[in-house]
């Protein structure tokens, strides 16, 4: 039997999954990490400075200009996805996930690499995170 249906391609990302260990309960964690006015003091990736909610959108100053973020809400599994609009209107979704890792949690960062993203610049993200996650894990273990 023939098919004659045409099959749709869904191109997917290259993923790097970035993650740090926390010897902090995973309650104290998510509540730390998912509320964005604490950005400033671990996510200069993200926020460099003020953080203000308009609407279901959060404004902040970041090293790649003003951007817009907006969280999913709070929820009980761990989620902090967001999604950035990025100066240009380029919208970059982030899942990010806080697991129980014994008595302590482990934070998740999905990296994306992007279209027209080079390789020295995809490492450069990933490095960019994974040093916001060491400053989140120095904040809450101090």
């Amino acid at each position: 039997m023939e098919n004659n249906t045409t099959q749709t391609q869904h191109p997917t990302y290259v993923a790097r999954h970035v993650s740090v260990s926390i010897n902090r309960p995973v309650a104290d964690v998510y509540d730390f990490a998912s509320n964005p006015q604490h950005l400033p003091e671990w996510a200069s990736g993200l926020s460099t400075g003020t953080v203000k909610k308009e609407g279901d959108q959060w404004l902040m100053e970041s090293p790649m200009g003003k951007v817009k973020v907006k969280f999913t809400g709070r929820n009980e599994f761990g989620i902090i996805d967001h999604e950035v609009t990025l100066p240009s209107g380029q919208k970059v979704y982030n899942p990010v996930r806080v697991l129980q890792n014994n008595e302590g949690s482990e934070i998740i960062f999905t990296v994306y690499r992007l279209p027209g993203t080079t390789n020295e610049a995809f490492e450069k993200d990933a490095a960019t995170v994974l040093a916001d996650l060491q400053q989140l894990k120095k904040v809450l273990e101090r």
